[in-house]
């Protein structure tokens, strides 16, 4: 399996890492501290092409595919993981899950306003009372002529109160459990369809989250999203790139976690040497750039198995593959974060450097896309299920 980057692959990545460095950065702990997103970012990474990477052209997209997409998540994340993580709910959860699964119709109707940022996308799956259980949400849709009348709440969904365009997972049939599933677009202004205020989080808080309310929202049969009853199709592929693309944002994290320990380590002196020449912070450093590297193949192989399962091929090893990149690397980008921070010290537990806003980020990694221990379990059900796929 090659992982060389292409000609286009390493200009994509290296122009989407000197613009987060000249724009983002100098803004990044502003955008933490004060809640907000970049003004007009959304134009910025339409204009760029970056909202259409993985969409075909014909829908105004930039083409390419996932593993160039993980690429470009990394380098943002490596800056600003908040922004990282609207751009993945934007452009992998909304756009990726309607090109994939949507009809031609629904195709033409938002990809075009979703790769350009003229319109804003999430996606609605968790629930105040269903998270790891996906296939157990209790929002509603009944068929009611042309229409169906949609009633519940989505919890923690990132993007909620910006969102123009929601992707959203319903039960058309309770008594057929993950076989009752129907997705559906729902758009701005649909009656009864709101977003409640933004909640307060730890991290990612330039981020927007929110909950998605329906009440008696009216969306048009046109909008149902793959067949009805048949969601959990759309569910489950959308997970697998999800933890793909997430896993690239825990990548991005655990670099830089790593690059900030390095430099505090080699500019902080006691007992008249720097901290870095201590064999315990050299243990730490090395263990750090081990995981960072191992995860780093770990996600690009399972980038590629996933555009590779796009094409028709190795579609189940997809599943097992997403999981285990996700569930190391989250686990890997936090334990360079808390090691990070453990070398700076009592300077690290202060707000004044960013090392504090990389662990407070990195552990949503942990939690999203499916919790360690979930992503354990499909791993495990995806071995005794069908082997190893050596």
């Amino acid at each position: 399996m090659d992982f060389e980057l292409t000609r286009e692959q390493k200009m994509i990545q290296k122009n989407v890492k000197e613009f987060m460095k000249k724009e983002i950065a100098p803004i990044a702990e502003e955008l933490d501290r004060e809640c907000h997103l970049p003004e007009g970012i959304w134009q910025t990474f339409g204009d760029l092409g970056l909202l259409g990477l993985g969409i075909p052209e014909e829908y105004d997209g930039s083409g390419m595919d996932k593993f160039t997409f993980t690429l470009v998540v990394e380098q943002i994340a490596r800056i600003c993981p908040g922004l990282a993580l609207s751009y993945v709910a934007h452009s992998n959860l909304c756009a990726h899950n309607i090109e994939h699964n949507a009809s031609e119709a629904q195709k033409q109707k938002y990809l075009p306003g979703l790769c350009s940022g003229d319109r804003i996308g999430c996606l609605g799956l968790t629930e105040p009372g269903a998270g790891s259980d996906a296939v157990g949400i209790q929002t509603t849709a009944e068929r009611d002529g042309n229409h169906f009348v949609i009633n519940g709440s989505k919890m923690f969904i990132t993007n909620a109160p910006i969102a123009d365009i929601a992707l959203i997972y319903t039960k058309t049939n309770m008594e057929k459990k993950a076989w009752g599933i129907t997705a559906f677009i729902v758009e701005k202004g649909m009656p009864g369809f709101s977003a409640g205020p933004k909640i307060d989080k730890m991290g990612h808080r330039c981020s927007p989250t929110s909950e998605l309310i329906f009440n008696d929202c009216r969306v048009p049969v046109e909008n149902i999203v793959g067949e009805l009853d048949a969601g959990i199709n759309v569910m489950m592929t959308g997970l697998d790139t999800e933890r793909v693309a997430v896993a690239g944002l825990s990548l991005g994290i655990g670099e830089t976690a790593l690059e900030l320990g390095l430099k505090y380590a080699k500019a902080r002196h006691q007992f008249n040497q720097p901290i870095s020449d201590f064999q315990m912070v050299k243990a730490k450093l090395a263990n750090m750039y081990t995981e960072i590297e191992a995860a780093r193949g770990l996600i690009y192989r399972a980038a590629l198995v996933a555009d590779q399962a796009d094409r028709g091929g190795k579609g189940t090893e997809i599943h097992k593959l997403a999981a285990a990149a996700i569930l190391f690397a989250g686990e890997a980008a936090n334990r360079a974060a808390n090691e990070s921070l453990q070398l700076h010290g009592g300077y690290g537990y202060t707000t004044e450097y960013p090392i504090n806003r990389f662990y407070r980020d990195a552990k949503l990694m942990e939690i999203g896309a499916g919790t360690s221990d979930i992503r354990r379990l499909v791993v495990a059900d995806e071995l005794i299920k069908r082997g190893p796929g050596y």
